[in-house]
């Protein structure tokens, strides 16, 4: 839309409803922070339904949340990090690097800063037992995403094919539903979704929980709607704009908790891991010069 969000919102502040109003007024209190919420989490804030969300969006123009979410993000002129947001196109490369560098920090902090609260079922520290015994017992784990995140999943699931062949992937949202339609009890799924909220994301789970099988969820949101389908949630506590989307940090922060998954997923089995490295390792050496 050509018109600046908050142009867009005194324009059409009449057509909102007493509920609505609550919604504009914690946008216009805070503004940065709200880019950053999903709809559950914007919704909690103002005590209002997400429904009331949804509409306040509609009463504005948009088609929905996502897009007044990048419309807010746009208006706020945070289309980059703060952190990097005082960089001109004269900076040298010594000084995008050390942005670079504050950005992964800031990410891998933020996760890791989540995992040490207690968040109910999110808690790292409660959550890895009931995790660990899920993907230990389950007859094949299935490590799943969608567009960037595939690529996450893809990379989780290679590092566990070390250790087992019951780490699996499945191609496209069509033959992830498929693969989720004939699961079982036995099965358990590894899903990677920042936002927790795609439409795909959650046709698949709906399909897997339905048929028995167990979902891990790594995702930014705990209240997203994948994650009250979840089993276990795990948390990427780094923050991204909507202007954004795709950030390689937040990549990193994401693969960083596959690592710890991967780390405890041998310590707690260190005979049959050491064996499978050692037989994983021994094939792969026919394919070095």
């Amino acid at each position: 839309m050509g018109t600046n969000f908050w142009e867009l919102l005194h324009q059409r502040q009449d057509q909102l409803t007493r509920s609505g109003h609550a919604v504009a007024d914690y946008l216009l209190q805070h503004a940065d922070e709200a880019q950053y919420l999903s709809i559950s989490s914007l919704a909690r804030e103002c005590n209002v339904a997400e429904a009331t969300v949804f509409r306040f969006c509609r009463a504005l123009g948009f088609d929905g949340y996502h897009e007044m979410r990048i419309a807010l993000a746009q208006a706020n002129a945070t289309g980059t990090p703060s952190s990097q947001r005082e960089l001109q196109p004269g900076a040298t490369t010594a000084e995008l690097c050390e942005h670079a560098y504050a950005r992964f920090l800031t990410a891998i902090n933020g996760t890791q800063n989540a995992h040490l609260k207690s968040i109910g079922k999110a808690n790292w520290h409660r959550c890895t037992p009931e995790m660990l015994r899920l993907m230990q017992e389950a007859r094949q784990v299935f490590c799943l995403g969608q567009g960037g995140s595939m690529l996450l999943a893809n990379d989780i699931c290679a590092r566990f094919a070390s250790l087992s062949t019951k780490f699996r992937t499945a191609g496209d949202s069509h033959l992830q539903l498929l693969t989720a339609s004939l699961m079982n009890e036995a099965d358990v799924v590894l899903f990677v979704s920042y936002s927790g909220a795609t439409r795909d994301m959650m046709e698949t789970l709906r399909t897997a929980k339905a048929a028995g099988a167990k979902i891990i969820l790594l995702t930014h949101y705990e209240d997203s709607p994948g994650a009250l389908l979840a089993d276990v949630v795990l948390l990427c506590g780094a923050q991204e704009s909507p202007l954004d989307s795709g950030s390689i940090p937040i990549k990193a922060a994401f693969l960083y908790v596959g690592e710890v998954l991967v780390l405890r997923y041998m310590l707690d089995d260190p005979a049959h891991s050491n064996t499978a490295q050692g037989l994983t390792s021994e094939a792969m050496t026919v394919k070095m010069l």
